[in-house]
């Protein structure tokens, strides 16, 4: 091949690797974008105080998946949060013990564990306090007491030895506490990595063309600024509704005055706990009164009512598309639902 022959052979090649280049540095400064703002799940999220022992994570499990703890014997954690809706019930508003109705829409179970508060209102300070409560609130379990609680666990002769194991040296281990803490070890165990996680990562081929588009325009839309940290929110709270009322937008059919109803402080009316978007493409309807069906539907409103922005459909298309490389594949443990404990609770409940 003559000299010539090499430049015109070479020519391309040099454009390709110009191209690389580029297309590499625009990764790159796309990932310390995202870098800034967010932080892939850790492997686990035990902290001193609640150790993820096998033993309590067992029982958790199993706490999770027993109908029999609640008032009337049909309730279990899995009955809003179930598995095969990824946490949720997909319900707008959640039904308890006794045929209740929650007011709100129950928020997906997983992944709980990485956000500052549980519940939209943020009334529980941490999975194991969510837990805990959920035993003698009349919107979930419905128990009249926690005492009542224990005498139904107590009541479950399979239950017993594996408190013991859970809480060793303990002369009574079947606490309310307990409870708590073993069912928040297990909720501490639903984390899914997903794609965007993979990307932040160093991943370059993580993410689709589509998303990391949708990235790019998540971040510079001003989304992030609220929606950020390692749950893509989950991290503060916000009011809903910082450029019009957001029940103008959404159609719901009750005004929820939010957090105020917690705190009675005037700053806090219509605010609301700023939902983690992990999963999110995977847990509709939308919004703290399920008001809202579809994805793209949430975020137009979601620009419209906090930014004051009307986005375009190609907008919303772009951001979708990023959103949804927030789903990971769940755990096993969670896919599956165990055999529970041998025993019944024998006599009806009394209040």
């Amino acid at each position: 091949m003559g000299h010539a022959g090499r430049v015109l052979w070479l020519g391309p090649l040099v454009m390709l690797f110009a191209v690389v280049t580029l297309i590499e540095a625009a990764d790159t400064s796309l990932r310390a974008q995202a870098s800034a703002v967010f932080t892939p799940l850790p492997r686990d999220v035990a902290t001193p105080e609640h150790p993820l022992t096998p033993e309590r994570v067992h029982l958790g499990r199993l706490s999770f998946f027993d109908p029999r703890i609640s008032v009337d014997g049909t309730v279990s954690c899995a009955r809003c949060h179930q598995p095969t809706l990824y946490g949720t019930d997909a319900l707008p508003r959640s039904i308890g013990a006794e045929h209740r109705t929650h007011p709100r829409h129950a928020q997906t179970v997983v992944n709980a564990a990485v956000q500052f508060v549980q519940h939209w209102r943020g009334d529980r300070t941490s999975v194991e306090d969510q837990a805990l409560k959920s035993l003698t609130a009349p919107l979930a379990f419905g128990n009249p007491s926690f005492a009542s609680a224990m005498a139904k666990i107590k009541a479950i002769s399979g239950y017993a030895p594996l408190f013991a194991r859970a809480f060793p040296r303990e002369e009574d281990p079947i606490t309310p506490d307990n409870w708590g803490k073993a069912l928040g070890a297990y909720v501490r165990t639903l984390l899914t990595p997903a794609p965007f996680d993979a990307f932040l990562q160093g991943d370059d081929r993580a993410l689709t063309t589509a998303a990391q588009t949708g990235l790019r325009t998540f971040i510079q839309t001003g989304c992030a600024t609220c929606h950020n940290g390692v749950g893509v929110g989950g991290t503060m709270y916000q009011k809903f509704g910082v450029t019009e009322d957001y029940w103008r937008a959404t159609g719901s059919a009750v005004v929820d005055k939010g957090r105020f109803d917690v705190t009675q402080d005037p700053a806090d009316l219509y605010v609301f706990k700023v939902a983690s978007l992990r999963n999110v493409a995977m847990t509709p309807p939308y919004f703290h009164d399920g008001s809202v069906a579809t994805l793209p539907e949430a975020v137009r409103i979601m620009a419209r009512v906090q930014l004051g922005r009307t986005l375009t459909a190609g907008e919303v298309t772009e951001i979708v598309a990023f959103l949804e490389s927030l789903t990971g594949p769940l755990p096993v443990s969670f896919v599956t639902a165990p055999t529970l404990p041998p025993g019944a609770v024998a006599s009806p409940p009394t209040r």
